[in-house]
């Protein structure tokens, strides 16, 4: 295992640009392929390009909000010291990365933007207080759980299907979450994931010393200092000016907090669901009523604001890439090359491969789905296969192919400061391990439901 972790690592680090490079030469390349595979025309790829380039801005804001506030929330001294505690007890490296595999895992089965956030804060906790453990691998390894998410309670198209009114329920038919995520099967997958991936992961950790790369702790620590002297700066209390009381008074924080809370125990019994608005909603309020003091929040949020550049600047490239997809017809021709070779038993897997290549050059479950759904569901139709194991392999493998998908790495990266090439080499190796247990679960699908 070892050797075959140093050949990727070394391979990696060597070839991978960072992920900004990625997003531009994974848009020429797109471009490229409408213009020679659909007959686009330059001008035709470019206009498609940059109108769809701001389609996705309301989701970049969310990812970056949810950056932010899982940063901040993280950072609230009852949420830092819990999760000290946690890792505190944690001694061996190896330990430490089944930890933090665990973390994503669980994180992202229940909701995958809590869980890609907890999972690499948790890492990072890790790798501060364990001595001698790899720190690239153990952000790879929480980031890991993400393959966990489209078969788990976040998962868009299990939830999409499941909903009235979704736009191919005129064909399918409403799929409940008793058929998917909740089957026997998807279930066994979720719990052999669980318990498997963390091994694996574990396996991988370096044994030479000279290969193990681990967190600046004397950057970790002026940090800390620095923090301490900016607290041991300010004014004591009676020398404040009114609007510094204000500003460090605990009641403002706790005030909002509370009616927030309030709004949350409302929004959930009226039968609100988990989902990114609300999370994103209940991280910040959190945080701000954790923090009390409205100043030791905005310090917090500071910091937390310089991790979120690469998701503010790289997502509307990927949204360009969608719009070029979409508008020149590449994302069926994909689709449609894959079906051709399927019966109504091996459909599923042909839709997981399939949903698999779209994914590495339209990384979005909804987008994918809308796109990509039609022509399987129609293939579904046509060859008596199965539209719920159909549905659930093009999410499936839309969540394999997320390990080497720089769109869902960058809060990973902002929070660890490593750069992609660092931890890619790892999640090239996972992502093997997962094709096989996902292939034959979608196979195993196909033909149980022919």
């Amino acid at each position: 295992m070892n050797t075959l972790v140093t050949f990727f690592t070394r391979l990696v680090h060597r070839y991978m640009p960072d992920a900004f490079v990625i997003a531009i030469s994974l848009t020429l390349l797109t471009v490229g392929l409408a213009v020679v595979v659909e007959d686009t025309s330059v001008a035709e790829a470019a206009m498609l390009w940059g109108d769809g380039f701001w389609s996705l801005l309301s989701f970049a804001m969310q990812m970056a909000i949810i950056l932010v506030s899982g940063y901040v929330l993280a950072k609230t001294p009852l949420v830092d010291r819990l999760l000290d505690r946690i890792t505190s007890k944690v001694k061996s490296p190896r330990k430490a990365i089944v930890i933090a595999t665990l973390a994503g895992i669980l994180g992202c089965w229940f909701n995958w933007g809590f869980g890609l956030i907890v999972g690499s804060v948790v890492a990072r906790k890790l790798a501060i207080n364990v001595r001698g453990l790899h720190f690239p691998l153990a952000i790879a390894a929480a980031y890991s759980g993400l393959s966990i998410y489209g078969i788990g309670m976040s998962g868009t198209v299990p939830l999409l299907i499941a909903t009235d009114g979704h736009f191919l329920e005129s064909i399918m038919g409403i799929v409940p979450l008793g058929e998917t995520v909740f089957s026997p099967l998807l279930l066994g997958t979720s719990l052999f994931v669980l318990i498997t991936l963390p091994i694996f992961n574990a396996m991988m950790h370096p044994t030479d010393s000279e290969h193990i790369h681990e967190i600046d702790r004397d950057e970790v620590a002026r940090k800390n200092v620095n923090a301490q002297a900016r607290l041991a700066e300010k004014p004591a209390h009676k020398d404040k000016t009114f609007s510094q009381k204000m500003n460090d008074s605990r009641f403002f924080g706790i005030a909002i907090g509370i009616l927030a809370l309030f709004y949350l125990f409302l929004f959930v019994k009226d039968g609100g669901s988990l989902n990114l608005n609300s999370l994103n909603f209940a991280f910040l309020f959190l945080g701000i009523f954790l923090f009390a003091r409205p100043s030791a929040f905005l310090e917090s949020l500071n910091d937390g604001i310089r991790t979120a550049s690469g998701v503010i600047v790289q997502y509307p490239f990927y949204a360009g890439i969608m719009g070029v997809l979409v508008g020149s017809g590449l994302m069926v021709s994909f689709a449609d090359v894959f079906v051709g070779s399927a019966s109504a038993e091996t459909l599923p897997f042909w839709s997981f491969l399939s949903g698999g290549l779209i994914n590495i050059l339209a990384p979005s479950g909804g987008g994918q789905w809308a796109v990509q759904g039609p022509v399987m569901i129609e293939a579904a139709r046509e060859l008596g296969a199965s539209y719920s194991a159909t549905a659930v392999a093009v999410q499936m493998g839309d969540q394999w192919t997320n390990m080497i998908q720089p769109f869902w790495l960058l809060p990973a990266l902002a929070i660890s400061g490593l750069k992609l090439r660092e931890i890619m080499g790892y999640l090239v190796l996972i992502m093997g391990y997962l094709g096989v247990v996902f292939s034959a679960t979608v196979l195993i699908s196909g033909y149980m439901a022919a």
